[in-house]
């Protein structure tokens, strides 16, 4: 028998869902810095957007208690319609649903807050009721300690989720990199995302292939000169 969970994530089997990455859903994470989960949140969408993989983002009480989804994760992608929700768990709205069928793709990448709460609702539906495998991105989602986000991660591992991170996909994309028209989008939101690795990109462009530095700006080096 085949295993769907055997097929690597591609570009045209998978799609993805941010759920409320909100000022005060962060406000209460402590499984991760908060600003790391903002950088890797940001770097996933990049990857989204680089790809065209079909994506939904969805908030709950916006007005009423979470605030506004951050403005540069909504910045990747522009005019895209915010699904606004009641219920903690995504699945209970209708246009989520439609939303993520009309996408055609069984596949779903997931990134939330807070992990105990609505990713594992949402993921344990949409498994059951929509027939939909899920890919958790564990280091995009946060829970409110690290025993929470460790717990609801395993809970949902033990359902059949499988755990990913934000790299993870971003490379699972890309694949191969003869794919030249996506490999300065990768190589660019690995510069800028991805910490030492991006760091590691620089200095060989600039020290192996002596390509220009990346900065935008020019900055004259003045020449060592020992103190007398």
């Amino acid at each position: 028998m085949s295993n769907p969970k055997l097929e690597v994530l591609t570009p045209q089997n998978s799609q993805i869902i941010f759920i409320d990455h909100q000022p005060q859903m962060a406000f209460g994470v402590q499984s991760i810095d908060r600003q790391v989960l903002k950088n890797n949140t940001v770097g996933l969408a990049k990857a989204a957007r680089t790809f065209n993989i079909p994506t939904t983002i969805t908030t709950v009480e916006t007005q009423g208690f979470s605030g506004y989804t951050y403005p540069e994760l909504l910045d990747v992608f522009p005019n895209q319609p915010i699904l606004e929700r009641t219920s903690m768990n995504s699945w209970d709205d209708q246009k989520v649903r439609d939303a993520l069928a009309a996408n055609g793709r069984k596949k779903i990448v997931v990134a939330g807050l807070w992990t105990e709460v609505c990713n594992t609702t949402f993921a344990l539906c949409a498994m059951l009721e929509g027939g939909y495998e899920i890919y958790m991105v564990a280091d995009a989602s946060g829970g409110t300690t690290k025993e929470a986000h460790d717990y609801a991660m395993q809970r949902m591992i033990q359902a059949g989720v499988v755990p990913v991170t934000w790299q993870q996909v971003l490379l699972e994309w890309q694949r191969d990199w003869a794919h030249k028209d996506t490999y300065d989008a990768v190589t660019g939101i690995a510069k800028e995302h991805s910490g030492a690795y991006g760091m590691g990109i620089d200095y060989a462009y600039t020290m192996v292939h002596k390509a220009p530095q990346r900065g935008t700006t020019s900055h004259e080096t003045l020449a060592p000169v020992p103190a007398r």
